[in-house]
């Protein structure tokens, strides 16, 4: 089959008002570059004549400023999901300019098919290759893109010429039957394959191709601070006591991590540990870090659904692929983050928290409990289903104004009951096998920093009852502190008694 080759305009031409896109890529790689450009500033043209313009943006996780950035700055969303981490958008998801709502990446795809979320009038796929027969070669980033584009009305493709060919057989695509025919998703190791090289479309649904020359624009994490190499050390030094009583098998497990300074601290530590054996990661992200473990042999299998490299590192990537290629597999975000595939291998999860309470209830997402940061992204999906669940974060923020320890968080995404280990720079706190009053003492001791643990104790003293003594009145005192003074640190809970 011909296909139509249009310019970015032209693709923008056929999106309407309303309209719903369904986008490939998971954080910036994979992701469109042109065509989104093009459809802001056809809503910056439709505003200026008095016409309402928004889209729908669905996607696999968060995107770039190709895509979120310039539509927020043009107030051309009018809904996202599931996940975002662009400063324009963020300042739009709070504003109420824009709806956002804030799913687990794993639930995304599935949740897209079985109809709850609409129609999809497009599927926006980055691609490195496409034949007649509507066989894609996907960039570095899947998402839920086998999704969208079976759902999608029409289909438009941005073949980008700035990817290697030499790619492929790095991606495993693996859509799973829906309720009630779906059976057991057949991944008992990290590397295992159970899906397809290439993406399979409908041809007569392409509506045109438009040709980009672009990386992904992802920018180099900055060197780990102080803060997050201790942080660092601290997750190793769990990890290594784990090890050596027996309860990681001597095999090790494969590893999860987040997206970070924080992240990429704590798998240089780990790579740098000679205790620790080569391991396997089963994880959504891989970063700049991943990388350099592969290369060193540390690590020696990444899964992943993207891969989330600075452009000096996927050009390493790219110029050793002979190297890498049967060393990293990409999956959709269904299979990435799938419960089944996360608690049968046993991995253990390493995500970072915006806050925690002395109970061991997260925060993930909203800064002092109503500010929107990014979303709980895959978080969840691996915590609730983790050999072990481990959430980081430093003691304090803004110079110590901000005490991430807290009587009680101002926004729940991860409770209690599948927390199971606390790490700050100040120390380590095990959550496992304790009440709620053992592991409030252990929390405040181990993580909190000097200058609040007074305060925690003094709060926890003054609980009423119960098996978790929480002070309903004081809960979030210091919150009201910090918007009344701009210091957590002179919270005041005799008032309280």
């Amino acid at each position: 089959m011909a296909y139509n080759f249009i310019t970015a305009e032209e693709a923008a031409a056929h999106i309407k008002n309303g309209d719903t896109l369904g986008l490939s890529g998971f954080t910036a790689p994979g992701n469109p570059k042109a065509i989104l450009e093009a459809v802001a500033h056809k809503a910056a043209k439709e505003h200026e004549e008095g016409r309402p313009f928004k889209v729908n943006i669905f996607t696999g996780a968060s995107t770039s400023d190709h895509v979120d950035g310039i539509l927020s700055r043009n107030d051309a969303i009018n809904m996202r999901a599931p996940y975002q981490n662009t400063p324009d958008l963020r300042k739009r998801i709070n504003a109420h300019d824009t709806h956002y709502f804030d799913r687990h990446l794993s639930e995304m795809s599935q949740e897209s098919r079985y109809g709850f979320y609409g129609d999809f009038d497009y599927a926006i796929i980055e691609a490195i290759d496409i034949n007649e027969k509507g066989e894609i070669l996907l960039g570095c980033g899947l998402g839920n893109i086998p999704t969208y584009a079976r759902m999608a009305k029409k289909i438009f493709v941005e073949l980008n010429s700035a990817l290697p060919k030499s790619i492929y057989g790095m991606h495993d695509i693996y859509v799973p039957n829906d309720p009630p025919y779906r059976r057991e998703i057949p991944i008992f190791h990290p590397n295992d394959r159970i899906g397809s090289p290439l993406l399979k479309v409908d041809p007569e649904k392409i509506v045109g191709i438009v040709k980009t020359h672009s990386l992904d624009g992802v920018k180099p994490f900055t060197e780990p601070d102080e803060i997050s190499k201790q942080i660092g050390s601290n997750v190793v030094k769990f990890l290594l006591g784990e090890y050596r009583s027996g309860r990681i098998p001597k095999e090790f497990l494969p590893l999860q991590s987040g997206v970070g300074n924080v992240a990429n601290a704590v798998l240089y530590d780990l790579g740098e540990s000679p205790e620790i054996p080569p391991f396997m990661m089963y994880t959504e992200v891989i970063q700049d870090a991943v990388l350099e473990l592969l290369k060193k042999g540390k690590c020696t299998f990444a899964s992943t659904c993207s891969m989330t490299f600075s452009d000096h590192t996927e050009e390493q990537l790219f110029a050793d692929l002979d190297f890498f290629h049967d060393k990293i597999l990409m999956r959709t975000a269904e299979i990435s983050n799938n419960p089944e595939v996360i608690r049968r291998l046993g991995v253990i999860a390493m995500n970072t928290a915006l806050e925690a309470d002395i109970f061991g209830n997260v925060n993930s997402t909203h800064v002092l409990g109503t500010k929107m940061m990014n979303g709980i992204g895959g978080s969840g999906d691996f915590t609730r289903n983790a050999y072990i669940s481990i959430f980081s974060c430093p003691s304090v923020t803004k110079g110590g104004l901000i005490s991430n320890i807290v009587p009680m968080v101002a926004h729940a995404d991860h409770s209690e009951h599948s927390v199971d280990v606390i790490i700050t720079d100040q120390g380590i706190a095990d959550l496992r096998g304790k009440d709620p009053v053992q592991r409030a003492e252990t929390i405040i001791n181990n993580c909190a920093h000097p200058a609040y643990r007074p305060l925690l104790l003094d709060y926890l003293k003054m609980g009423k009852g119960g098996q978790t003594p929480h002070s309903l009145a004081a809960a979030f005192a210091f919150h009201t502190e910090f918007a009344n003074s701009g210091d957590m640190r002179n919270t005041d809970f005799a008032k309280y008694y």
